[in-house]
């Protein structure tokens, strides 16, 4: 494109400057031409007075010396009186013009310019009688003619080269300035193929360049979030997994001793293996700063998700011994996240406390509900967590660090990162801490209204007794007092 740009700069200017230059080139010949004659006729004109006065030789002569071209040997007069002594006309100066040429005048009575070997002559007819007419001649030479026209062309040519030149140099920084931004744009493309997810091109260049520039990296920008969603999307799908596959592998323990009892529980560690393989690869392709998406784009009951999830694990809480209790889910409370985003928020947490805490071990949920927000707190009666800061990092899980009610190691740390993606769309946060059952308490806080309460930020605790149900049998059992501290 750069050099396509000089071509054409370079033709149009060099038919511009050959459009303009070669005619006044012309007209400046002619204007030396006319100027060069002009002076002739100037100069021819000074001898008609004396002319006029009288024929006599010494006179003229006189005359005509005093003139520049007569001093030149450049001037000639044809005077037809005969010559008394010669019996011929009188002929004073150099004369170049045939006789033939100087009858012409006569006839005519009119002033003529004659070529002759080494220029032009000027024939001015001046009546000196009443019959009588004398011809002034002017030899006018070439060099004369086209005096200061080589000068002239050679100045024009200049000025025409260097318009030609600055055209060029024009054109190639406009070609730079096109160019450069559409190459950056092509290489931008180019790593953006090969998979640099952060390539971005600088808004620069001409209008159309900055525009294609800005809707590259929106598009760059929508590829990121598009990628990031469906690894987010994978991870949290394998993550879901989990619940059915801590169901999956308690039954399995359960089976007893045997080959297809081992078999059964080999395949389930096998199988469990793979989503966290799964869960772990999708995180870590997975950049940090994507936000839940779709959280907050339809609302739900949260009081009827718990109570609906805690009947799905009551079952295994039974088979396992464990004692469960529920505390505000007795009414309706609309919080701004999806139901399946909320499901898996606290399927996580839940399936956490069965992998991650010996058979036996108590639980509870818990709701506190507010102007402003809902706390839930899963609670349990485990050994709890020796770092809850490794605990919430992002991917601190991944590394060996804790995650859910016990912080087992091999964790993938999806389950709370989850949980705190929920939570956060809606301008809340989870806390980890130490339960009123002796283990783990996640304190999950949901934002109403997109921001935090002021009581949080004021760092206030809320206590409260609610009334307990307790889930045991597969029933719920409604126990006053047997509720949680918040």
């Amino acid at each position: 494109m750069r050099w396509a740009l000089v071509k054409v700069c370079l033709a149009v200017t060099a038919m511009v400057v050959v459009a303009f230059a070669v005619p006044l080139g012309l007209v400046v010949k002619e204007m030396a031409r006319d100027r060069a004659f002009s002076d002739a006729e100037r100069q021819a004109a000074t001898i008609g007075p004396t002319l006029s006065i009288t024929t006599d030789r010494t006179p003229l002569e006189k005359a005509v010396l005093t003139t520049e071209p007569g001093g030149a040997g450049r001037m000639a007069v044809h005077i037809p009186a005969a010559d008394e002594a010669a019996g011929r006309p009188l002929e004073i100066g150099t004369g170049h013009a045939t006789g033939e040429d100087l009858e012409t005048v006569r006839k005519s009575g009119r002033a003529s310019t004659t070529g002759v070997p080494g220029g032009f002559v000027l024939l001015q007819p001046t009546a000196i009688g009443s019959a009588d007419i004398a011809v002034v001649e002017v030899f006018v030479p070439e060099d004369a003619v086209s005096h200061g026209v080589a000068t002239a062309w050679l100045v024009l040519a200049g000025v025409g080269a260097a318009l030609i030149v600055g055209s060029v140099a024009v054109a190639d920084r406009l070609g730079v300035r096109m160019v450069e931004p559409a190459q950056r744009l092509a290489g931008a493309a180019h790593d953006l193929g090969e998979g640099r997810l952060g390539t971005r091109v600088p808004e620069e260049g001409p209008t159309e360049l900055r525009s294609a520039a800005a809707a590259f990296n929106s598009m760059a920008d929508q590829v990121v979030q598009l990628l990031a969603n469906e690894r987010e999307l994978a991870a949290d799908l394998s993550h879901r997994l989990r619940t059915p596959l801590t169901v999956l592998r308690l039954n399995a323990a359960s089976l007893g001793e045997g080959p297809a009892a081992e078999q059964t529980r080999a395949a389930v560690l096998q199988l469990e293996h793979e989503v966290d393989t799964i869960i772990r690869t999708a995180r870590e392709q997975r950049p940090q700063t994507q936000g839940l998406g779709g959280a907050a784009g339809a609302g739900c009951d949260l009081c009827e998700v718990i109570r609906d999830r805690m009947a799905f694990w009551s079952a295994l809480a039974e088979d396992e011994g464990r004692e469960v209790r529920l505390a505000g889910v007795d009414r309706v409370v609309r919080v701004p996240v999806a139901r399946p985003e909320l499901v898996a928020a606290l399927d996580a947490l839940l399936g956490n406390v069965f992998r991650h805490t010996p058979e036996g071990t108590a639980f509870a949920v818990d709701v506190h509900h507010s102007g402003e927000a809902v706390i839930v707190l899963v609670s349990d009666a485990g050994g709890g967590i020796a770092d809850p800061a490794a605990a919430l990092a992002r991917g601190g899980s991944g590394r060996g660090g804790a995650e859910g009610a016990q912080g087992a190691v091999g964790s993938t740390g999806l389950g709370l990162d989850i949980v705190r993606r929920v939570a956060e769309s809606t301008g809340g946060d989870v806390r980890i801490g130490r339960s009123v059952l002796g283990g783990t308490e996640v304190r999950i806080w949901i934002g109403l209204e997109g921001r935090r309460p002021e009581r949080e930020r004021r760092g206030h605790r809320v206590g409260r007794r609610r009334r307990g149900v307790t889930l045991r049998n597969g029933a719920l059992r409604f126990r006053s007092g047997s509720g949680l501290n918040l």
